[in-house]
C-alpha cells in the first residue's frame, strides 16, 4: 500500500495491508453542524462525541435530539462507523447497531460506510480499538502538531485485510469477549445499586440486622477527634515504590469510602514533608471542581505507615467509639454531601476547610451497631471487588487476543467458527 506508515506491529502481518478508503462504498463524510436540543420523540436522536464511551458504545446522558431541516441527510445505516476527528477524543470510534435506533451524527464525527463484500464492519470496529490503530492515531496527531484527523487522513488508515470469512471469525471471537465484559459490567452495576439501596435503608433505620436498633446520638464532627491538614506531594513526586501516599484527586477517582491499601508511593524524603496518617483516620478533599463532590471522605484502614498530600483535611478520631468504615459511608451519603456542598466556597474551584467540616452534625449509633453495619457493607464490597478483578482480567485477555488475532500472529481455524 501507499500513504500512511504502517505500524511496526503489522510489519509481519500475513495479510494484505490496504488503505481504508479502498474498502468503502463512499468517501468519509462529516456530520451535521447543528446544536443539540432536548430529546423529543418527533425529532431525530443525535449522537455526538460525548455520547460515545471508551468502549465505543452509545451511552447518551441524557439522550438529545437535533432540529434541522437537513437532519435526514445524516442518518446512520446499520454497520456505519463513526470516527472522532478532533480534540482529546480523536480516534474514538462507534459502530452503529440496531439496538441503538436511528441516529443523526454530529459535525465533529466522520462517518465511514464499508463495502461489506471486502471488509466486515465488526472486524473494522475491533481493529479501531487495537494497538496498531492507536499507534497510527498518535502518529497522525504528531505529524499535524495538533489532535485532529480529517476525512482524507482517515481514508489513508492502513487496515489488515484477511479473507472475509476469517474477518468474521476474528470479529466473532472478540465480540464474545466483549459480551462477557459487558455482562460483568452490568453485574457490577447491579451490585452497586444494591449497595446504594442498602445504604439508604441502613442509615434511615430500616436495616435488617439481627440486633435491635439502638438509640442514635447526635454529634458534631468536631467532637469526634482532632483535625489536621495534609501537605506536600506534587504529581511528579509520585513513584512506583517507597512510602504509600494518597493525593486528594485520588479520592474522586480511585477509592470508594475506605481503603486498606494505597495505590501510589513517594520517596522517603518526600514522605518526611507530608502528613503521616494512621489506621482509622478520615480524609476529606478540601478542594474540587464542583460543590457536589467537595468534602468527599475516605477512611484509611491500613495497618502500615502512609502519608497524605495537600488539599486534604484529616480527622483523627480521639477514641475507639466509632467505626471508620461506618463513618466514611455515612459522611458520603447524599444528605451529608448536600450539607458539605452548602458549606463549600468558590465557583471555578470549590473549597471547604476543617472548621466548616467540623460543624457538620450526624447521628451515630453505638459502636456495636456501627460494626454490624460496616460488616454488611464490607461484605458487599468484597463481592464487588471480586467482580472488578474478574473484569480487569477479561479486559487483559481481550487486549491480548486483539494483539494476536488482528495482526495475524495467531490464526483461527475455519472449524472454530462453529465451536
Amino acid at each position: 500500500m501507499t500513504g500512511a506508515a504502517v505500524s511496526s506491529t503489522l510489519e509481519r502481518c500475513p495479510w494484505p495491508i490496504v488503505e481504508l478508503g479502498e474498502c468503502l462504498v463512499s468517501t468519509p463524510s462529516y456530520g451535521i453542524n447543528a446544536p443539540a436540543v432536548p430529546y423529543r420523540h418527533d425529532l431525530p436522536t443525535y449522537i455526538r462525541i460525548t455520547d460515545i464511551d471508551d468502549a465505543g458504545r452509545f451511552v447518551p446522558a441524557p439522550k438529545v435530539s437535533v432540529s434541522d431541516p437537513s437532519a435526514s441527510d445524516y442518518y446512520l445505516e446499520y454497520g456505519d462507523i463513526l470516527l472522532a476527528r478532533t480534540g482529546a477524543s480523536v480516534g474514538k470510534s462507534y459502530l452503529h447497531r440496531p439496538q441503538d435506533g436511528r441516529l443523526v451524527y454530529a459535525g465533529f464525527l466522520i462517518q465511514v460506510r464499508v463495502d461489506d463484500r471486502k471488509l466486515d464492519p465488526e472486524f473494522l470496529s475491533q481493529y479501531l480499538r487495537s494497538k496498531p490503530y492507536w499507534d497510527w492515531v498518535e502518529g497522525m496527531s504528531l505529524r499535524s502538531g495538533q489532535p485532529g484527523i480529517n476525512s482524507r487522513e482517515y481514508a489513508s488508515l492502513p487496515v489488515p485485510l484477511p479473507q472475509l470469512s476469517e474477518q468474521r471469525r476474528i470479529a466473532g471471537a472478540l465480540r464474545d469477549v466483549d459480551e462477557l465484559n459487558e455482562s460483568l459490567e452490568r453485574l457490577i452495576d447491579k451490585h452497586l445499586m444494591v449497595k446504594a439501596a442498602a445504604l439508604r435503608r441502613l442509615f434511615a433505620g430500616q436495616s435488617n440486622l439481627t440486633r435491635p436498633r439502638s438509640e442514635w446520638t447526635r454529634y458534631r464532627l468536631d467532637q469526634l477527634g482532632q483535625w489536621m491538614k495534609g501537605r506536600g506531594i506534587r504529581k511528579d513526586d509520585v513513584a512506583s515504590a517507597g512510602v504509600p501516599c494518597v493525593r486528594y484527586g485520588e479520592l474522586y477517582t480511585k477509592y470508594r469510602s475506605y481503603t486498606a491499601s494505597l495505590n501510589n508511593y513517594v520517596p522517603q524524603d518526600v514522605a518526611d514533608t507530608a502528613l503521616p496518617i494512621q489506621r482509622g483516620d478520615l480524609l476529606f478533599t478540601s478542594s474540587g471542581e464542583t460543590a457536589d463532590e467537595i468534602g468527599t471522605c475516605l477512611a484509611y484502614v491500613g495497618s502500615g505507615p502512609a502519608v497524605a498530600g495537600g488539599d486534604l483535611v484529616v480527622l483523627r478520631p480521639s477514641s475507639g467509639d466509632h467505626n471508620p468504615v461506618f463513618l466514611s459511608h455515612l459522611l458520603n451519603t447524599p444528605a451529608v454531601a448536600a450539607e458539605k456542598a452548602r458549606l463549600g466556597q468558590g465557583d471555578a474551584v470549590v473549597h471547604i476547610n476543617a472548621r466548616a467540616l467540623g460543624s457538620l452534625e450526624v447521628n451515630l449509633p453505638t459502636r456495636e451497631e456501627q460494626d454490624s453495619v460496616a460488616e454488611v457493607l464490607t461484605d458487599m464490597d468484597s463481592e464487588i471487588n471480586a467482580l472488578e478483578r474478574r473484569l480487569a482480567k477479561t479486559r487483559d485477555v481481550k487486549r491480548g487476543m486483539m494483539q494476536e488475532l488482528l495482526t495475524g500472529r495467531t490464526r483461527l481455524p475455519a472449524e472454530e467458527a462453529a465451536a
